[in-house]
Order: C-alpha cells, then structure tokens, then sequence
C-alpha cells in the first residue's frame, strides 16, 4: 500500500511535456547556450613551453527531494581545463568576459588570475598568467 502511494505521488508530480520540447541526451543540450569566442580547444604557450586549454558546456543536472519525491532539472555550466606542458589537467574558471576580454582563475594548488585578449581577425588570444607573484606571457590559438 505505502509503495503504491508512493508511486502515485510520483506520478502526480511529473507534468506531462511535448516531445517536441525535450532536448536530446548527452551534450547536445549545451548547443542551446549562446557561443563565447573562448569555447573549444586551443593550442597555447605559457612562458614559451606547449600547453592545451579547454572550455567546454556540459550537461549540469540538479536533483531536489522533498521527502521521497524527487524532481531532477536539467541545465548546463561552463567548464574550463589547462594542461601544461602535458601535465595533468587543472581545472579553470571563468572570472569576467568583456568583449574580447577574458579573466579567468586558474584553479590549480597555486590559485591565481589569468587574462587573455581575443583578436578575431588571427583567432588568437594574448595575455598573461600569473605564479607566486610574477606574470608570464600566455598566446592561445584555436584549434
């Protein structure tokens, strides 16, 4: 009895939704977050030395229970990552966009600020990253 009315519960709180309004699986639902110049791969050099970065959207589901009833809703964040040199990958975060402009923290042991400046006409970005209190150059280019 109390697993059917439970099951009932269930039922009565999901709403019923058109096909046509469901967003496939998988990552296709980041395709709905308008487009920064910084999303994807690219190639860069820290102080001269090879390095990767990725920003990405990913899926960001949200789980809320109130009780036994649970409701999940779906949504996306930005994520960012940079590999230097080949190391493990230190997640990024993503500070300010203005224009061209973008500020980021860098997320590794030694937390600290980054900025990079996009030129669209070379699909490049410039700047600098910072490391116990002195800046080095930083040059990207999307891949």
């Amino acid at each position: 009895m109390l697993k059917t009315m439970k099951i009932k519960a269930v039922l009565a709180s999901l709403a019923i939704i058109p096909l046509s309004f469901l967003a496939p699986t998988g990552n296709a639902q980041a395709g709905l977050v308008a487009t920064q110049w910084f999303f994807g791969n690219w190639d860069c050099f820290i102080d001269g030395r090879p390095a990767k970065m990725q920003w990405l959207v990913v899926d960001d589901p949200q789980t809320q229970c109130n009780g036994n009833v649970c409701s999940t809703t779906s949504g996306v964040k930005v994520v960012g990552r940079f590999s230097d040199n080949g190391s493990a990958w230190v997640p990024l975060a993503q500070r300010y966009v203005r224009g061209t402009d973008f500020g980021i923290r860098y997320q590794g042991r030694e937390q600290d600020n980054w900025f990079l400046r996009y030129d669209s006409r070379v699909k490049t970005a410039n700047g600098w990253t910072t490391w116990r209190g002195n800046r080095y150059p930083l040059q990207c280019r999307k891949v």
